[in-house]
């Protein structure tokens, strides 16, 4: 039989430092802190609102729930969307009512809260209303994508923040207290390993209880810490919110001239185990939507890019897409062509099925030439400079201005011949 001793020496170090106080969670101080929304809401009327915590693996989110729990003295009933269905809740629910009408309370607390499906998250809803439970959920994904409208409206939703290195050096610092001695690794290894959390703090104690088992001589420098424990994978789901995060952060970057930023977000894509065919269709929108003919060679390049990594594959091809990263974040930029389309599709709805002029209409039968298809056509091979300054545009049609380039690169001299034509066109309509 286990003693109280041996089942406290097998509980994980996570677990042992487990915080039993609110004071004692690192790096949620927009939550916690003096002013933080939590320590407002415990330390003025007392009275919990049913709250989703948004954040992170790793970050505290259950923790803070089970210490909300005893600092109300509510009753606190753990559930994980993940191993959980109906009965279980409804067993809580039950639990619940009966507590309640004792005089009680009770936190109800899901982790995972998104795996629930909407029929599911419709069923808290009368519980929530009549105050039988405090729900306290959990999630990683955005709320707004994956929660109903009706439980988002009847909850408070707190972002928790990723744990920043001084919160991460705080848990081992703790740690080492708890063991007695000190993590055998070098200074440079342990900003590795700090580094290799990535903001997980469960992750980062799970680590360093692997490195207490080694010998306290020889400390481990940064190459050695790499073969004894692995990197937490990036958090990066490509079919939820990190995807589109980090592809409009790629965007950005690249609209904004800023390479270095644009070569960040493109390597995290990658390291997340991004499809790099996405990135470089991505890329081919860019070239197109945001430099346009600013720069006409940026399109072949991405396309060109493209190409050499079907021809290459990973990762050698990905040196290709990264050039074209580099080349769109170095070239002039346009939204120029993007505009004057958007444009003209509006136009075109509005005016339907309108007729192009007669006069340049083609007259292959005896009866169009009756009537008048192609009378009046000049061609401008013809005219002088090359330019007839007749009109193509719909009869009764007012000329507009669908592109305008700008004075970013080669758009320059696309401007230059646009007013050239502009002048001759109205020369002639005088002379007409």
């Amino acid at each position: 039989m286990n003693t109280l001793f041996q089942s406290q020496a097998d509980r994980p170090l996570a677990d042992k430092l487990r915080p039993q106080h609110l004071t004692e969670v690192v790096g949620q101080d927009a939550l916690l802190g003096e002013e933080g929304v939590l320590t407002r809401m415990l330390e003025g009327s007392g009275r919990l609102v049913s709250v989703i915590f948004w954040g992170p693996p790793g970050c505290g989110k259950t923790t803070i729930a089970r210490l909300m729990a005893e600092h109300t003295d509510l009753a606190f009933e753990p559930l994980s969307a993940v191993f959980s269905g109906v009965a279980d809740l409804r067993k809580i629910f039950e639990a619940a009512k009966r507590r309640r009408e004792a005089g009680g309370g009770t936190l109800l607390f899901i982790d995972e809260i998104h795996r629930f499906n909407r029929a599911q998250q419709d069923g808290f809803l009368p519980y929530v209303e009549d105050g039988t439970v405090v729900l306290v959920g959990a999630t990683t994904e955005n709320p707004s994508f994956e929660l109903n409208a009706a439980l988002l409206s009847r909850c408070q939703v707190l972002v928790l923040n990723r744990l920043d290195e001084a919160a991460l050096e705080t848990l081992l610092a703790r740690a080492e207290e708890e063991e007695g001695k000190t993590l055998p690794i070098e200074p440079d290894a342990r900003t590795a390993l700090k580094a290799m959390a990535d903001g997980d703090g469960r992750y980062l104690l799970n680590m360093a209880e692997r490195l207490f088992l080694l010998p306290e001589e020889p400390l481990l420098g940064t190459a050695d810490l790499a073969k004894v424990i692995q990197k937490r994978m990036p958090l990066y789901d490509k079919s939820q919110e990190g995807h589109y995060n980090l592809i409009s952060a790629l965007h950005k970057s690249l609209r904004g001239s800023d390479t270095d930023a644009a070569l960040y977000w493109f390597a995290r894509m990658l390291d997340g185990g991004e499809d790099p065919r996405y990135i470089a269709r991505r890329l081919t929108r860019f070239a197109s939507e945001d430099i346009g003919l600013a720069d006409p060679t940026a399109l072949a390049q991405v396309l060109s890019a493209w190409e050499a990594y079907e021809r290459l594959g990973s990762p050698e091809g990905e040196l290709a897409l990264a050039q074209a990263v580099i080349y769109l974040g170095t070239a002039p930029k346009s939204n120029a062509a993007y505009t004057a389309y958007k444009t003209v599709r509006k136009v075109a709805k509005q005016t339907g099925s309108v007729s192009p002029p007669k006069h340049i209409l083609n007259a292959p039968t005896k009866m169009m030439k009756e009537m008048d298809y192609g009378k009046g056509y000049e061609y401008d091979h013809d005219a002088e400079d090359g330019f007839s300054g007749q009109s193509y545009l719909p009869e009764g049609m007012s000329r507009q201005k669908f592109y305008q380039p700008g004075e970013r690169g080669f758009e320059r001299e696309v401007s230059k011949r646009l007013v050239y034509w502009e002048t001759l066109r109205k020369e002639r309509d005088k002379d007409s």
